[in-house]
Parts: C-alpha cells; structure tokens; sequence
C-alpha cells in the first residue's frame, strides 16, 4: 500500500476538523434548545440534567468516535456522503483522495434516504469503516 503524502494528510485533518466542528455544533443546538425549554420554566433542573447526561453519552460520544482516529478518510467521506461538507469547498485533491470511500457511503446510504437516525447511521458507519481499514 503506498504510503499518503504528507500535504494530503494534512488536507484531511483540516477537514476533518471542519466536519468533526461542524457536527458537534449541529448537536450542541439542539441541546442548547433544552437549556432555553429549561430557562422557560418548561423543564425542570433534574430533566435538564438528565438530557445532558444523555447527550454527553450519545450524541456527543458518537461524533467524538467518528473523529478520535488516525485514519481520518473513511469520517471525511462519510462527512462529504452525508452533507456535512460540500463537495464544492473542498480541494479537488483532497476528493480525489476519499473518492472511492464517498461512493461507498453513497451507493450504500443514499444522502437523505434511509431511515436510520444519524447515531446509528454513525454507528454503521463505524463498524464499515473497520471493516474496510
């Protein structure tokens, strides 16, 4: 197996990065809409906690996974797959590069077409992604 360039692993831990930000703020919105129920009176302090807790255990804990690895392509592709990040910001190279994987995640799981929610989309995504490391 040849070995990346340097300037391509870099580009991919740039993205990475960009998409790894990206989908945590989606995720904090949410949770930050709990924070406003519970400014509103709407929820108590013990429920808020606990939505916390889950968040902290799920939604934060998945994305943190798909990110928290060296091989950093297969959560790239999965990002460009599932529009997270557009294919028209990003280096040609760069998509050039995880081509194969994107079309993997995309023959597979057509963007907005499948029923699973994004945690166990994710989920799939993770064990495919060992599979094909």
């Amino acid at each position: 197996m040849q070995e990346t360039p340097k300037h391509l692993k870099r580009l991919v831990r740039e993205w990475a990065a960009i998409a790894h930000d990206r989908e945590l703020a989606k995720a904090l919105l949410e949770l930050g809409g709990h924070f406003d129920r519970w400014t509103r009176g709407e929820i108590g302090a013990f429920e808020l906690n606990n939505l916390v807790h889950r968040f902290h255990d799920g939604a934060s804990r998945e994305i943190w996974k798909t990110y928290a690895t060296n091989r950093l392509e297969p959560a790239v592709a999965f990002a460009i797959a599932t529009g997270v990040l557009r294919r028209e910001e990003l280096p040609d190279q760069l998509l050039h590069h995880v081509a194969g994987l994107i079309g993997l995640y995309e023959t597979e799981e057509p963007i907005g077409q499948t029923d699973l929610p994004r945690d166990d989309r994710r989920n799939d995504f993770n064990r495919r992604s060992e599979e094909i490391l």
